[in-house]
């Protein structure tokens, strides 16, 4: 089975600076992988080990600064076989539609039987490239897939919704999206990592930026809320009620 598992690399939330007028600096933040695509690294991984024989290909997109040699490494030495990287600045900023056309350029010749990507990115979480990707593919697309398995030329995947849990037979190539609870991530060993390096990365540029369909207007964060702080004795007459009233006042 051949395995393409796409991934997105997002700036470290802990390192991004607020400003006083709420604009977000994002200088001083590093790429890392989006957690969300950690569980898609680690499901395509389990997947391949589970049928002998089977390759995984992490695939990305963004802007020149995500070609990290350590970025790098730290994918491949999550089970992964060999990474395929358009770094280009003239993909900054794509929406979804727009990394869904670079990805299935990317991936359109590779002959994938299945491409798992995460929920939604640790950024946006729009949760529209793997079904995007799989309408510019041509094949069935698959959402909150909790668990999966090969079966024959198909794939069985068990989907949790809120109020059910559905098992889908999905013809392959197909594109599927697999939730957080899919699998828990592994930690990277130091052989893993000096192994990472041997392995293949084939890191490309972009001829032009596709269009966007959404536009920005603003990101900033949120205005803090006003928060009150009441602080009762409650060795005194009447505190029991005066704490009672205070929270059904705040309901």
């Amino acid at each position: 089975m051949k395995i393409a598992v796409a991934f997105k690399v997002v700036p470290d939330d802990q390192d991004i600076q607020v400003a006083a007028d709420g604009s977000l600096d994002f200088s001083k933040a590093k790429g890392i992988v989006s957690a969300y695509d950690l569980n898609a690294l680690e499901a395509a991984a389990q997947l391949a080990a589970a049928n002998p024989g089977s390759t995984v290909t992490a695939v990305t997109a963004g802007p020149a600064s995500i070609d990290d040699s350590k970025l790098k490494k730290n994918v491949l030495a999550r089970g992964v076989d060999d990474l395929v990287m358009v770094a280009d600045d003239a993909l900054a900023g794509m929406d979804a539609a727009a990394t869904a056309e670079v990805l299935a350029a990317t991936l359109a010749d590779g002959g994938y039987d299945v491409v798992i990507c995460g929920d939604g990115s640790a950024d946006d979480y729009a949760q529209q490239v793997d079904v995007q990707l799989a309408a510019r593919l041509a094949a069935p697309s698959v959402s909150a897939v909790t668990a999966l398995a090969a079966e024959g030329d198909a794939l069985k995947v068990e989907r949790t919704l809120e109020d059910v849990v559905e098992e889908v037979l999905v013809p392959l190539p197909a594109v599927v999206a697999v939730s957080p609870d899919v699998a828990v991530p592994r930690i990277p060993g130091m052989k893993d990592i000096l192994a990472a390096g041997k392995k293949p990365m084939a890191v490309t540029g972009a001829e032009a930026a596709p269009a966007a369909t959404i536009e920005v207007v603003s990101c900033a964060a949120p205005e803090a809320a006003e928060r009150a702080c009441t602080v009762l004795d409650a060795s005194e007459d009447g505190a029991i009620e005066q704490f009672v009233a205070a929270i059904k006042a705040a309901l």
